[in-house]
C-alpha cells in the first residue's frame, strides 16, 4: 500500500453497516482537517476472516473483489465523494492490515462491529484490537452515528 506524504485518515471497510458509517465519518473528518481518506479492506484465504463475506470460497477473484470495493464506496458515498477516497484491498489479518495502514495517519476510523463475532458485543474484536494497539488516534463509529 503506497503512502503519500500528506495527512491521511485510514478507515476500515468490511461491508457492514457499521463500516459504512465509519466511512462516511472519515470522509467528513478528512475534509475538515484537509486529509486524504484511505479505505482499507482486508481478506484472507478460506478458513480465515474474509471481506466480503460472500467471497469465502476457492474461486476468490482478487481483481473482482477490488472492483467490488470501489463500487461499494460509490454506493455508500456517491460518485463525487467516492472518487476522493483511495481504496485498498489487502491480503492479511484485518487487525494487522489496519494497524500497518494506520502508521503515521492522522486518525484511524473503524465501525463498532463488523460482519463477524457476536451481535451483542459492544465492540467487535477488530475495533477493540485496533483501539488498543494503533499508534494514531482511533475513532470507533456506531452504525447509527453517520
Amino acid at each position: 500500500m503506497e503512502r503519500d506524504s500528506g495527512p491521511r485518515v485510514v478507515v476500515g471497510v468490511d461491508g457492514s453497516q457499521s463500516s459504512y458509517a465509519a466511512l462516511r465519518w472519515a470522509v467528513r473528518y478528512g475534509a475538515l482537517i484537509g486529509a486524504g481518506v484511505v479505505a482499507v479492506a482486508a481478506w484472507e484465504l478460506p478458513g480465515g476472516r474474509v471481506w466480503p463475506a460472500r467471497a469465502i470460497d476457492a474461486t476468490f477473484d482478487e481483481q473482482r473483489a477490488r472492483e467490488g470495493l470501489v463500487q461499494e464506496l460509490r454506493d455508500v458515498l456517491g460518485a463525487e465523494y467516492a472518487d476522493t477516497v483511495r481504496a485498498y484491498l489487502v491480503q492479511g489479518n484485518a487487525v494487522d492490515v489496519l494497524l500497518g495502514a494506520g502508521e503515521g495517519a492522522e486518525a484511524m476510523v473503524v465501525g463498532s462491529r463488523g460482519r463477524g463475532g457476536f451481535a451483542r458485543a459492544l465492540l467487535g474484536s477488530v475495533s477493540q484490537h485496533v483501539a488498543q494497539h494503533a499508534k494514531c488516534p482511533v475513532v470507533i463509529v456506531r452504525p447509527d452515528a453517520s
